[in-house]
């Protein structure tokens, strides 16, 4: 299937056909041109990443049904626009055009008066306010139930028991039979990606990662040194032949997925993947981290169960799964966990002495309220983001037609296909006008997503009614195929 390079993963004459999919059309304009098009497109959005190496223009040729000349000519026009290098000997890479160095805008002042502070809006962090109906009862049970902590300590390493035990509970009705001596709580899933690089990965590592992917794994994986290797997913989902063939290839010490309503995508990982990826796993030994975060948040079904849920004990001892309450919850409640085997567990609590002692008890004890009334709140819960959702959505279609806007089935999130690469121009744009976007690069490596954009939908209908107004506004100043189709209603422009 290839080999590692020192530029970046080979990929096969097939396995580019696979990622070009179905690229020519008659009647579009010669062959070569289409190619290198398509290619490009590839390139910025992230399914054909970085210094992944091409493969020779006569094998790509051979299987493409093609002369040797087309592809000699598309690759010319690929080295021209610079999104390919190429080195005698040592073949051709992809590769990113120059670009001027960008300079953030202040965000002091907004085109039409006033300070931000006063009106900015944020659709850069995908978390939706608490549900205080629900958490100021929560909070006053858990002072109630304090009184009982106070005169220990208060440093429970893993967690208190009672949270434990109810984070444990809910593995266990979800189809993966889970104990409490199995549950590590911590301070958020952020928090437990750290705890898990520590403990397992060193220096130079090889980790794959989807792509694209929840922005702090990247960020995570740099502070340890090691080696982000992205696994592009397809506009269906996981491409597991792909993903086996990149862990053959690079031998990761560690992968990280999110199968639940993915982040930023919204994509659910079916009940069969689940299983041939705990399988992929344990075979290769390659230790899985799986993030849970978005679990809770079905907005057209639930989750299917964990991943390694009905697999043999051995095949889940390489598997770690992560939950948070940011997502579900609130963001301000910082208490997330890790599942995983004792053995596993005890290497994270020696990693995590060096760093904290414990987590908070009393915001524990606000989580084991919570989450016995879970079943009555997240219902609720994913009802408003649904409307939050379609709402969000129908304005997104109406002002930019020319924008796909996909409807995903959960999350939080609208995982947007600009049609051009704009998407960093455009965020920088959007904060002069009072609203902080979250660039589709911030969710891959090295400059991939420019064509995309990611909106949450977690604001109340009024500020997405305004955001929308403002996103319309930004747009409208740069024209092309960023250009609203209705101007903004409330006139910033």
């Amino acid at each position: 299937m290839g080999h590692l390079c020192d530029s970046g993963l080979m990929v096969t004459g097939i396995m580019l056909s696979k990622v070009l999919g179905e690229w020519w059309h008659r009647g579009d304009g010669p062959a070569h041109r289409q190619l290198a098009d398509r290619v490009q497109v590839l390139v910025l959005d992230g399914r054909l990443p970085l210094r992944t190496r091409l493969p020779a223009e006569r094998e790509l040729a051979t299987t493409l049904g093609l002369s040797r000349g087309t592809v000699t000519t598309a690759y010319d026009a690929l080295r021209e626009s610079g999104f390919i290098a190429s080195k005698r000997g040592a073949g051709s890479w992809v590769e990113l055009p120059a670009r001027p160095r960008q300079v953030t805008p202040s965000w002091s002042l907004t085109p039409y008066g006033g300070s931000v502070a006063d009106t900015f809006i944020d659709m850069a962090h995908a978390a939706p306010g608490a549900p205080t109906g629900d958490l100021y009862p929560a909070v006053q049970a858990a002072v109630a139930r304090l009184p009982e902590f106070l005169p220990a300590h208060g440093y429970y390493g893993n967690g208190i028991e009672m949270l434990r035990g109810a984070i444990a509970d809910r593995y266990t009705r979800r189809g993966l039979p889970t104990r409490a001596d199995q549950i590590m709580v911590c301070a958020g899933a952020q928090h437990g990606i750290s705890l898990v690089l520590a403990a397992f990965v060193a220096a130079g590592d090889r980790i794959v990662v989807e792509h694209p992917a929840y922005p702090a794994i990247f960020d995570a994986i740099r502070q340890v040194s090691c080696r982000a290797v992205p696994v592009a997913l397809t506009a269906l989902g996981w491409d597991l032949d792909l993903v086996e063939a990149t862990v053959a290839q690079t031998a990761p010490r560690l992968a990280y997925f999110i199968p639940d309503f993915h982040n930023p995508t919204g994509l659910c990982m079916d009940a069969e993947q689940r299983i041939r990826l705990a399988r992929l796993a344990h075979r290769r030994q390659t230790l899985l981290l799986i993030d849970e975060s978005m679990v809770e948040l079905g907005l057209e079904h639930p989750a299917p169960p964990p991943v390694g849920a009905g697999l043999p004990l051995s095949v889940q001892e390489n598997l770690v799964h992560l939950g948070s309450t940011s997502k579900t919850f609130w963001g301000g409640l910082r208490v997330g966990w890790i599942r995983g085997q004792s053995e596993l567990l005890h290497r994270l609590a020696v990693v995590r002495a060096g760093t904290d002692l414990a987590s908070p008890v009393l915001e524990q004890l606000i989580t084991v309220e919570l989450l016995e009334q879970a079943d009555d709140i997240l219902p609720r819960r994913n009802k408003e983001l649904a409307d939050r959702r379609d709402q969000l959505t129908a304005l997104v279609r109406e002002r930019f037609p020319g924008w796909s806007v996909p409807h995903p089935p959960g999350g939080l999130n609208l995982w947007i296909d600009l049609a051009a690469p704009v998407s960093s121009m455009l965020a920088l744009t959007a904060g002069r006008y009072g609203l902080q976007l979250a660039a589709g690069p911030r969710f891959g490596v090295d400059g991939a997503f420019e064509t995309r954009l990611r909106l949450p939908y977690t604001l109340n209908a009024e500020d997405t009614v305004t955001a929308v107004d403002r996103l319309a506004a930004a747009a409208s100043g740069m024209g092309g195929a960023t250009a609203p189709s209705v101007a903004p209603a409330t006139g910033l422009v």
